[in-house]
């Protein structure tokens, strides 16, 4: 976390229930013919690339293609007939409301899903899609936060049930079921373990089971750099919640991690790494042009992660949670761009041109011969003796980073370099 970041504190409750091994299993008996036993299939690439046995726990082939409707639906098939009858509520931009919607259905009871308006009309179909008549979607506010004031305004005029994306017992041994499923489906011992991490109701689930299970495995958390909530919360000892975050890994993007989950996550996790953003955008690319597997953000983290720990996996067994595949194909031009950025194969630079013919044509000298201008924009001004042009290049190799800016330094270039500006940069990207 940067060192001008705020953070706020946030007191813990000393007398917080834990997911319970017992209760796991009930959870996966409830879970039958709901939620798909999904595979645990060794991936080649991975493995090859390591130097270890790298599997992947594939929860972005689920009904929902996510894990979520695991917890989601314990919880409700948990709830006493009176408490149903009045309704469920939750507040939700993603996977958990999917999941939500699909177990309303599965089992008739009427739900109020509360979403920002700035939801993606995609995952708001997908809502209304797996929800049918039992779902009412409702858009309110332009963040997540307006969403749930208004979720929790309707629970406590309506007495309805909130069910919580990841702070509750029930919801944390529902998606505890992946870590049951892991260890049926291992052929031989698992040396590493990795789970994304949000809010942190998987990674207490599923560490939960191993600790009981497999005690000897290394749990590792991964959460985006941008978002490190659970992280910085376990550096210091108490819930932080960040005043800002990126939410670019949305899956993953939570402010403030649970109550219950920070104290499970502190006991149960060995480390907790974090990855940057444009890492996560590779490997997205990555899994979809070498495995066609179609990974949302916070699905391809632990991926992401391995470069971390490949010194001390080499051969390992290791698992990779998939977390969850809803990936709206309208974000891949950015994937791509935020992809290219983190390698360092995509350079901004304000370029200012004197004002005469032939300008731009000594700058395409400067260019090497897989250099390309990948944007342009300049316009013309009068009675000036230079005019500034925003200028994208993309290299194919990073190497090809330094020849180019020498290039320009000899040409007597005058630019001014914008990547590692932000305050300029975002007005760009």
């Amino acid at each position: 976390m940067a060192s001008n970041d705020k953070v706020t504190v946030v007191d813990n409750d000393p007398k917080l229930a834990l997911p319970d091994l017992d209760n796991i299993y009930l959870a996966a008996e409830r879970l039958q013919g709901v939620a798909a036993h999904t595979p645990l299939q060794e991936n080649i690439n991975l493995s090859d690339r390591y130097g270890a046995n790298i599997f992947l726990k594939r929860e972005d082939l689920q009904v929902v293609r996510s894990y979520k409707i695991r917890g989601a639906y314990n919880k409700m098939a948990s709830l006493p007939a009176e408490a149903l009858a009045k309704g469920v509520v939750c507040a939700s931009a993603g996977n958990h409301a999917q999941g939500l919607a699909y177990a309303c259905r599965k089992m008739a009871v009427n739900g109020i899903i509360f979403m920002p308006v700035t939801t993606p009309n995609q995952k708001v179909k997908q809502v209304r899609m797996f929800g049918k008549e039992f779902v009412n979607v409702q858009l309110i506010g332009d963040t997540y936060d307006d969403a749930f004031k208004a979720a929790m305004d309707y629970v406590n005029s309506h007495d309805s049930t909130f069910v919580h994306p990841f702070d509750d017992v029930l919801v944390m041994e529902g998606q505890g079921t992946v870590g049951l499923e892991i260890l049926r489906d291992a052929t031989g011992k698992i040396d590493y373990l990795l789970m994304a991490i949000g809010g942190g109701g998987l990674a207490s689930g599923v560490s939960t089971v191993f600790k009981q299970l497999s005690p000897k495995t290394k749990l590792i958390g991964v959460e985006p750099l941008g978002s490190p909530s659970m992280k910085v919360s376990i550096d210091e000892g108490r819930v932080i919640a960040l005043d800002k975050i990126d939410k670019f890994v949305d899956g993953a993007a939570v402010k403030r991690p649970g109550d219950m989950t920070f104290e499970i996550c502190r006991q149960n996790l060995d480390r907790v790494l974090l990855v940057p953003e444009g890492k996560v955008c590779t490997t997205i690319l990555k899994l979809y042009d070498e495995d066609a597997i179609v990974a949302e953000p916070a699905g391809a983290l632990t991926i992401a992660a391995l470069d971390m720990v490949k010194d001390e996996i080499k051969g390992k067994n290791v698992v990779c949670l998939v977390s969850g595949g809803n990936n709206d194909i309208t974000r891949t031009e950015e994937i791509k761009e935020r992809s290219l950025l983190y390698e360092g194969l995509k350079h901004y630079f304000i370029i200012r041109f004197p004002q005469r013919a032939g300008a731009f044509r000594d700058f395409l000298n400067v260019l090497g011969p897989t250099d390309d201008i990948s944007r342009f924009e300049y316009t013309k001004k009068t009675n000036r003796e230079t005019g500034p042009a925003v200028v994208g290049i993309e290299l194919k190799n990073r190497e090809d980073f330094a020849p180019l800016i020498q290039r320009m330094q000899e040409q007597n270039i005058v630019f001014e370099y914008l990547n590692d500006q932000p305050d300029l940069f975002q007005f760009v990207v």
